[in-house]
């Protein structure tokens, strides 16, 4: 064990003054795949999952987060039959498990630039509606030209991915602005309209712009609390002096696109992902035209691109100003 021979100020006093020096340790035996089972834990909740997420014995991830909590001296999770929870030991420990991770990816990334990205690993945020009509030619392309890149997605609100990235989870993520944190460097991509999707029996089909207001006795799909087109929605129909009547609430984007060909109710989603060719939908454009919304790239301030990323932005960078509104 590694013991500190120094003195570390405490305000005006010195540790030495208040613990006994002997009891002062700090621990160097930590490994990656203990951190990195500890991260899978937290966000699974379950040891089970855990293990099959990265398709390691569960008896493995067991005995490492053990080893771990011997080497902090604090139990890292309350366990019991139904899910694990983090201790107050485990909340605090977490972003640092998290931030290690982070950096060393960043350092594996660094080597990986002499390899020409002949292999690496890249992690994605986007929300649903992204993942579903901008993300998929860019992915393709992307993957045609770096097949030894691993791709990773990861789909939530524009506020989940951006604690995401903070965190160190995410390389770069495409989200929908203003975004406001420190940590953040952010660069707009596009904006698009929303319109009003509704199945082709819909007595709204074919019409031309219509006012916010017609919303006021349409039952609406909604989104999941914390995404940006729910946000949009109810804002807009607050301004206009009603709250939106919700038929069915916490959905993603294929599920609410479904709902609304089957005719259960309609749903305000960005223009793109009504495609022309789409047989089974069609888009009411409002008269409204404030009621769109901006996506932009976001990425960390304190960390330059990798060559993966670098690329998957160039990819994206370049799809969006060939298909731009």
């Amino acid at each position: 064990m590694l013991c500190y021979q120094g003195n570390i100020s405490l305000g005006t006093r010195k540790v030495k003054d208040v613990v006994p020096f002997e009891t002062i340790d700090i621990a160097y035996g930590m490994q990656l795949n203990q951190l990195r089972y500890m991260v899978a834990v937290a966000e699974e909740r379950r040891f089970t999952r855990a293990a099959d997420r990265l398709h390691v014995a569960q008896p493995s991830i067991s005995a490492a987060i053990a080893g771990l909590e011997r080497e902090l001296g604090a139990a890292l999770f309350y366990r019991d039959k139904a899910e694990v929870t983090l201790t107050g030991a485990g909340e605090v420990f977490l972003p640092w498990a998290r931030q290690i991770l982070a950096d060393c990816e960043a350092g594996a990334a660094a080597v990986r630039d002499l390899l020409g990205m002949r292999r690496g690993r890249l992690v994605i945020g986007a929300t649903p509606s992204l993942t579903t009509n901008v993300l998929p030619p860019v992915i393709a392309a992307f993957h045609r030209s770096y097949p030894g890149v691993e791709l990773l997605m990861r789909e939530a609100g524009s506020g989940d991915l951006v604690e995401r990235l903070g965190s160190g989870e995410l390389d770069v993520a495409v989200v929908i602005l203003p975004v406001d944190r420190p940590w953040v460097t952010c660069s707009e991509l596009t904006r698009e309209r929303l319109v009003l999707a509704v199945e082709p029996g819909h007595p709204l089909a074919g019409r031309g712009p219509i006012p916010i207001r017609d919303l006021e006795r349409i039952p609406l799909v909604m989104f999941k609390d914390g995404y940006d087109l729910r946000e949009a929605t109810i804002a807009a129909c607050n301004r206009a002096g009603f709250s939106p009547l919700v038929a069915i609430s916490g959905m993603e984007m294929d599920g609410a696109l479904a709902l609304v060909e089957a005719g259960v109710a309609s749903a305000v989603v960005p223009e793109s992902v009504i495609p022309a060719s789409q047989g089974g939908l069609r888009s009411v454009y409002f008269d409204d035209t404030t009621l769109a919304r901006t996506v932009g790239l976001a990425s960390r301030s304190d960390r330059p691109f990798s060559p993966a990323a670098r690329a998957f932005v160039e990819a994206l960078r370049s799809h969006v100003g060939c298909h731009r509104p």
